[in-house]
C-alpha cells in the first residue's frame, strides 16, 4: 500500500496510538443579559468553545460559565464563524463599527420585539439586522425559547426552535448546532417568516379566547339565574335574607352547571359532523369555519370543564366548614328535639346521596384522566389508538357518568311544583338538554344502519359513486372467466 492506515502524526514517539486532535466548534455571543448568559451556559454544556463580547467584560465576566472566554466585543468576533446577536433592535447600530470583521459571518438574531415595536415596524429585527450588515448571513432562531429553558435543557419547555433564513448553508448550519444542544430545529423558510416567528412570544393563549369567554359566559348566565331562583325569590316572596350565599353556595350550584355543559360542547361538534358526512355522503368537503374552529377548540375546551369540575369539589369540601351550615345543623337539632323525634332517616335520601356522591367521584376520575393526556409530555407517550380510546371512549364515558350524577341530584324535583321558583325551572334540568342530545346522537351513530355507512365514508366511500371500492380480482381466473 502507498499510504499508511495510520497516520505518524496519530503515533506517539514510543509507537503507540495517541488521540487525534478534536477541534472544538467555537461560537461568539454579542450581549451580556439573562439571556446570552443562559445561552452560554447551554452552548457550554453542549460542547461549544463559547466567547462574549461584552462593553465591559470585567464586571460582567463572572456572570458567565467559567469555561465561556468573556472579552470585548471586537476581540470575541475575530475567530468564531457563528455570531449569535443577544441584545435589542435600538442596539444594533453600535454594531457597525464591527462590520468589517463580522463580513461573510452567520449572525443568528434572537430578538423578540415589544407589541408596540412590532405594530410600528415594518420590518422584523432580523431583517432590520441583515440590512445593517449586507455581508453576513443572518438567521432568525431561539426567539421563541426562553431563558429558562435554555438553562434547564429541552426537558423542560418546548423542545421546537423555529428557523428562518435566506442562506441556505447559514440556515444549514445552525440547523445542526440546534440539534447538537438538545432542541428540535424547525424550518420555517426564507428571512421574510422572521416577522411571524417574533409575534409567536407576543401573542397570549390565543387558542384559549374562544373557550374562555365561552366559560365566563355560561358562568355569568348559570350564576345569575341561580341567584334569582335562590337568592331573590326567598327575599321578595318570603322575605328571607340568602344573600350570605353568594360567595360559596351560589357558586358551587354554578360550577358544575359549567363544568357539565362545557364537556357536552366537546363531544357536540363531532356529533354535527358525522352528521355532517351522513348527509353529504362525502368526507372531501370542508366543514363550515365555525364547526372547523369549535372542533380546533376541544382540547380547550375540554381542560376548562375539568378546572370547573374540580373548584366544584374543592367547594363541596367546604361547604361543612361555613358557620351557616353549623347554625343549620344546630337549627334542625333543635326542631327534631321540641317535634319530639329521636330517629331521622329518610332511606329514599340517603341512597340518592350515597349515588349521587359515587357518580360525581368516577366523572371527576374520568375527567382527570382526559385532561392528563391532553398534555404534550403525555400525549407523545400514547399510540393513536390509546389516545383516542382515551380521549374518546373514556371521555364519553365521563358524560354518561356526569348525566347521571346530575340525574341523581335532580331526581324528582323536576316534578315538584315548589322547586319553579318565579317559574323558573331547576338549573339541572337545563343543564342536561345539550348533554341528553349528545348521548342519544352518539347511541343512533351507533346502530348498524348509520355506523357502516360512516365508516364507509371516513374511508374514503362517496355517495355520488366518484370512488368506488371493487375487491382484489384473481388475474388467473380473470383470464379464465374473460374467453367465456
Amino acid at each position: 500500500m502507498d499510504k499508511p492506515l495510520i497516520s505518524r502524526h496519530l503515533m506517539d514517539s514510543d509507537g503507540s496510538l495517541a488521540e487525534a486532535p478534536i477541534e472544538v466548534p467555537k461560537v461568539g455571543i454579542l450581549g451580556s443579559g439573562d439571556f446570552a448568559r443562559s445561552l452560554a451556559t447551554r452552548l457550554v454544556d453542549s460542547g461549544f468553545s463559547v466567547v462574549v463580547g461584552s462593553r465591559n467584560p470585567k464586571r460582567t465576566a463572572g456572570l458567565f460559565p467559567s469555561a465561556a472566554r468573556v472579552t470585548f466585543q471586537k476581540e470575541a468576533v475575530g475567530s468564531p464563524e457563528v455570531i449569535f446577536v443577544a441584545m435589542f433592535r435600538e442596539h444594533y447600530s453600535t454594531l457597525c463599527g464591527l462590520s468589517d470583521q463580522l463580513t461573510g459571518k452567520i449572525l443568528v438574531d434572537v430578538s423578540n420585539p415589544t407589541e408596540q415595536e412590532h405594530l410600528r415596524n415594518h420590518e422584523s429585527n432580523a431583517e432590520y439586522l441583515a440590512s445593517l450588515f449586507p455581508t453576513c448571513a443572518v438567521v432568525k432562531a431561539f426567539n421563541v425559547i426562553s431563558a429558562w429553558t435554555l438553562q434547564a435543557g429541552p426537558r423542560d419547555g418546548n423542545r421546537q426552535v423555529p428557523i428562518c433564513g435566506d442562506q441556505l448553508e447559514a440556515k444549514r448550519t445552525v440547523l445542526e448546532m440546534v440539534r447538537a444542544m438538545g432542541f428540535a430545529p424547525v424550518d420555517m423558510g426564507s428571512l421574510a417568516s422572521a416577522r411571524e416567528l417574533e409575534a409567536m412570544p407576543l401573542r397570549l393563549l390565543p387558542g384559549w379566547k374562544v373557550p374562555a369567554f365561552l366559560a365566563l359566559g355560561l358562568f355569568v348566565f348559570f350564576y345569575i339565574y341561580n341567584f334569582v331562583r335562590d337568592v331573590l325569590q326567598p327575599y321578595v316572596q318570603q322575605g328571607k335574607n340568602r344573600f350570605y350565599k353568594l360567595p360559596v353556595s351560589v357558586v358551587n350550584m354554578t360550577l358544575p352547571c359549567v363544568a357539565y355543559v362545557l364537556l357536552s360542547l366537546v363531544y357536540l361538534p363531532g356529533v354535527l359532523a358525522a352528521a355532517l358526512q351522513l348527509r353529504r355522503g362525502t368526507k372531501y368537503r370542508r366543514f363550515p369555519d365555525w364547526l372547523d374552529h369549535w372542533l380546533q377548540h376541544r382540547k380547550q375546551i375540554g381542560l376548562l370543564s375539568f378546572f370547573c369540575a374540580a373548584l366544584h369539589a374543592l367547594y363541596s369540601f367546604c361547604l361543612p366548614l361555613r358557620r351557616s351550615h353549623r347554625y343549620d345543623l344546630v337549627n334542625l337539632a333543635v326542631e327534631q328535639v321540641l317535634a319530639n323525634k329521636s330517629h331521622l332517616w329518610k332511606e329514599e335520601e340517603v341512597w340518592r346521596m350515597e349515588i349521587y356522591l359515587s357518580l360525581g367521584v368516577l366523572a371527576l376520575g374520568t375527567l382527570s384522566l382526559l385532561a392528563v393526556t391532553s398534555l404534550p409530555s403525555v400525549a407523545n407517550s400514547l399510540n393513536w389508538r390509546e389516545f383516542s380510546f382515551v380521549q374518546s371512549t373514556l371521555g364519553f364515558v365521563g358524560l354518561v357518568l356526569s348525566t347521571l350524577h346530575t340525574l341523581t341530584y335532580g331526581w324528582t324535583r323536576a316534578f315538584e311544583e315548589s322547586r319553579y321558583k318565579f317559574y323558573l325551572p331547576p338549573t339541572f334540568t337545563l343543564t342536561l338538554l345539550v348533554p341528553c342530545v349528545v348521548i342519544l346522537a352518539k347511541g343512533l351513530f351507533l346502530l348498524p344502519c348509520f355506523s357502516r355507512r360512516l365508516t364507509k365514508i371516513r374511508r374514503g366511500w362517496e355517495k355520488d359513486g366518484a370512488i368506488n371500492f371493487t375487491r382484489p380480482v384473481d388475474h388467473a381466473l380473470a383470464q379464465k372467466t374473460s374467453h367465456v
